[in-house]
């Protein structure tokens, strides 16, 4: 009899397990197939209806936590992409790039049970950028406690949190439109800056009573640590170079006298008199980096030792490989281009899968985007099955990362205007000016070639709306690309003005 009652017992628990393990594995849609060399991979939609993810990260409780750029801090299983909201910040400011963005957790979470966010926040007509600890609670973020303040400016923020193995803070901070701060280790917009975690300055900070770790910064997007404890920042530039850097203790990187390595006279000078540090690798054009995330995991042996990137004017996943030392990239390959619109967030589980958040939702949707489902977060994982034509990565010419003119006006207007002006000469409302009828285009030839040569900053109205969007020199361009974009925009859109010659293009630049 007792015979019979353990086998029936054994069956219920058999029973019982097989239908927890069941409801437990969810089919998430499959959308895609990557073939490496000897890896093949699964591109799932783990979540989808999201706004704007900018932050994610695994804690120790194995769940993907989320911040979403209103204000939102999720965790979402990474198996079954079921999703508990945390906390609603009442007080965030999202406008433009503003908002809540990064976020990091404690490494010890059983003794410390401690969230650490940045946003933004708008007091009267000041913004500034706040670094707040929270307690975990049931399923809730409490007592919310500001460990320090910084001021804040409607771009240029920056920003990521990582806690190091020696358990300090590193905050990475944009230069809040002051690029004159970046250089002032007095400021601590533009830095790299770190913390004990309870906001108070580590004893063995470079600078004496500061939070400044490394300086010269304009806006890092992206920052992790190698499994080494080598620490890497993705940087947006200004029109040109955007940046790869290894972060030292103490270093300068040169912004704003220097964007990218040293290849001008002026640079070098620079340089040389303040001891700067050149990036690992940059872009001209601009490809707009994002997240960053080193590979850890095991189960896409090609990536090993390799730097993880999303990219947002690229839209782009950018896989570069490392040397052993970790202080070069030795090769580039990119994944999705234009395929699932921006890329923002990035994050590897534990387990060696990769997680991707899109950002089409935000203030500068790509042509096409945002489409059904946007936001999502894409789940990337080894799978022994591929159907269909498989996703393979482009590998990179190496000659071709650093200056990749175009060839005629409209090749140069996609590189370097269109990712805000737009294709057709549209802008973004209220954010960029049109081209299309627009007097600063078809009026004055030598009106237009100042806003192209030297840039903007401030207010300007454009068919009698303000805009107060910063726009970059193209000074850097040469004379005939400067005369072929001119002349496209007052060609196209509608405008059909008469052409700038060669010689008024060189009379604008040597005056």
């Amino acid at each position: 009899m007792m015979k019979h009652c353990i086998g029936f017992f054994c069956w219920i628990l058999l029973f019982i397990f097989t239908s927890c393990s069941s409801h437990d594995r969810v089919d998430l849609p499959i959308i895609d197939y990557i073939k490496l060399d000897s890896t093949n991979l699964k591109v799932e939609v783990l979540s989808s209806e999201m706004d704007v993810p900018w932050n994610m990260l695994f804690g120790s409780d194995g769940f993907l936590w989320v911040t979403e750029q209103g204000g939102t801090i999720k965790k979402i299983d990474p198996n079954t992409g079921k999703s508990k909201v945390l906390l609603q910040i009442a007080d965030v400011y999202r406008y433009r790039t503003l908002g809540l963005l990064s976020m990091v957790l404690h490494p010890d979470l059983e003794n410390n049970p401690y969230a650490y966010v940045h946003y933004t926040k708008k007091e009267q007509d000041s913004i500034f950028s706040l670094l707040v600890r929270y307690e975990i609670g049931l399923d809730t973020l409490i007592k919310p406690e500001v460990l320090l303040r910084i001021p804040g400016n409607t771009g240029h923020n920056g920003s990521r949190l990582l806690i190091s193995r020696d358990h300090k803070m590193l905050w990475a901070t944009g230069d809040a439109h002051h690029g004159e701060w970046a250089q002032d280790t007095t400021r601590l917009n533009g830095k790299v800056l770190r913390l004990n975690l309870d906001g108070s300055i580590p004893d063995d900070n470079p600078f004496v009573d500061s939070y400044v770790w490394s300086y010269g910064f304009r806006n890092i997007q992206g920052m992790t640590f190698s499994d080494s404890g080598m620490l890497y920042t993705s940087e947006h530039g200004d029109a040109i170079e955007d940046e790869i850097n290894l972060i030292r203790k103490g270093e300068n990187y040169g912004w704003p006298v220097i964007e990218g390595f040293h290849d001008t006279e002026q640079e070098r000078s620079y340089a040389t008199q303040h001891h700067t540090s050149e990036p690992l690798h940059s872009w001209t054009p601009v490809i707009a980096p994002a997240g960053l995330s080193f590979y850890t995991g095991t189960k896409i042996p090609e990536w090993k030792n390799s730097l993880l990137l999303a990219t947002l004017k690229t839209q782009s996943l950018r896989v570069m490989k490392l040397s052993a030392g970790g202080q070069q990239i030795v090769d580039e390959q990119i994944l999705f281009e234009s395929r699932y619109g921006r890329l923002r967030a990035i994050a590897v589980s534990p387990h060696g899968d990769l997680f991707l958040a899109t950002s089409n939702r935000d203030w500068n949707p790509s042509k096409g985007f945002p489409r059904e489902g946007d936001d999502r977060i894409l789940k990337i994982s080894s799978t022994t099955e591929v159907h269909g034509i498989p996703i393979r990565p482009v590998t990179v010419n190496k000659e071709s990362g650093h200056i990749n003119r175009g060839k005629d006006g409209k090749q140069l207007f996609t590189l370097y205007c269109a990712s805000c002006h737009k294709e057709d000469g549209s802008g973004v409302v209220g954010i960029f000016p049109p081209l299309v009828g627009a007097s600063q285009v078809s009026d004055s030839k030598s009106r237009l070639l100042d806003i192209l040569m030297n840039g903007l900053s401030g207010k300007i109205t454009v068919k009698g709306q303000v805009y107060d969007q910063q726009m970059p020199a193209f000074s850097f361009l040469k004379d005939e690309e400067i005369q072929q974009i001119v002349n496209y925009i007052r060609k196209e859109f509608g405008n059909n003005t008469d052409s700038i010659s060669l010689s008024e293009v060189k009379a604008k630049r040597n005056k």
